[in-house]
């Protein structure tokens, strides 16, 4: 491999434009194939974006068999996530695939497994952890400036009309939308989740066909407890797709609004009934070379195959959030915590 990636993007819908705005941006990657169901799909987006020589198909295997790649962009549904790669592991090229890794825990370990024995990158688009405000809340939680953390919560409201597939999901919140937020959670919070008590419904006036909205209460290994809050059939004063997050710590407590917004305060005085409280400073930004989204996600992928160095989303790191959607799920639909297990 030369200095420049070659990729072939699989699955050319609506959510391929923010990763080819990524690659046109950065630079680095030439795009030498384009793969959808639909080859007309493939080749209007391959027009598109100026790569109009390039090879269009609607099979993976066939395509990979007629143009000589380095990695595979998997941008299709969850459904498609195990099939396209281990197509593309068993050709000897590395994958970086859209959330959530895959759709269920089994298809999941096996992807990891076959990732680690070719010796090849797998990792996924948690393009959230890439947001600098993310960051420096994550920053300023686990600096010890409002204590030890012992609770984490997380609210997502938005009336989300897609029509298409989603509208039929099972579990379309949690499976297609909670992996960000519960990713998020261990970002901010430093730690995995251990066990999860959950509860799904689908309110009146959804436009969903099955459950759209849900209430998780994880424990987490560090000994904080996670909560999370959300819908996607909420309509009015809808939060950010971040999500609105409060953690409390042993001497104080850090909100961020999900956009620019973070304050946080201590108290400041060891006594009294409700002790006086003082403003705690955000911190400046420790990862200065992390780009936002899309765009610095894709440039460490593609830094990681270069380097082999293992990229923050890594699959076997990010299972581990995985592992929280499907105990979740689990949980929801047997009444009962279960135990989250990667």
């Amino acid at each position: 491999m030369g200095d420049t990636v070659r990729a072939v993007l699989v699955g050319c819908g609506g959510m391929s434009a923010a990763w080819l705005n990524a690659v046109r941006n950065i630079g680095g990657i030439e795009m030498v194939g384009f793969v959808d169901l639909d080859e007309e799909a493939a080749a209007k987006r391959r027009d598109e974006y100026g790569w109009t020589s390039v090879a269009t198909g609607t099979d993976l295997a066939s395509l990979l068999s007629a143009v000589s790649a380095d990695c595979v962009f998997d941008c299709t549904i969850p459904d498609a996530h195990y099939g396209i790669t281990m197509t593309a592991l068993s050709r000897g090229l590395h994958v970086l695939g859209e959330k959530p890794l895959a759709d269920t825990m089994a298809h999941a370990r096996e992807m990891v497994d076959a990732a680690a024995k070719a010796r090849k990158i797998f990792a996924v688009i948690q393009n959230r952890r890439y947001m600098p405000i993310i960051r420096r809340y994550r920053d300023l939680v686990q600096s010890g400036a409002i204590g030890e953390i012992t609770t984490v919560n997380s609210d997502f409201y938005i009336g989300a009309h897609f029509g298409g597939f989603r509208d039929r999901m099972k579990h379309v919140l949690l499976l297609d939308m909670a992996i960000h937020t519960f990713d998020q959670a261990r970002l901010i919070s430093g730690s995995d989740a251990s066990k999860v008590f959950c509860k799904e419904w689908n309110p009146a006036g959804s436009w969903y066909d099955h459950d759209a909205s849900a209430i998780a209460i994880f424990t987490m290994k560090n000994g904080a407890v996670y909560t999370y809050r959300g819908s996607w059939c909420s309509e009015g004063l809808n939060t950010s797709w971040e999500c609105e997050w409060r953690v409390i710590g042993s001497r104080g407590s850090a909100i961020w609004d999900g956009r620019e917004g973070i304050r946080a305060s201590a108290a400041s005085e060891e006594d009294g009934f409700i002790r006086p409280q003082a403003d705690v400073s955000v911190p400046d930004l420790r990862e200065t070379t992390k780009e936002g989204g899309h765009q610095g996600l894709l440039r460490e992928f593609v830094a990681a195959i270069r380097t082999g160095q293992v990229p923050e989303t890594a699959a076997s790191d990010n299972i581990k959030s995985l592992a929280m959607v499907f105990a979740a799920i689990e949980s929801a639909e047997a009444g009962r915590e279960v135990e989250v297990q990667a």
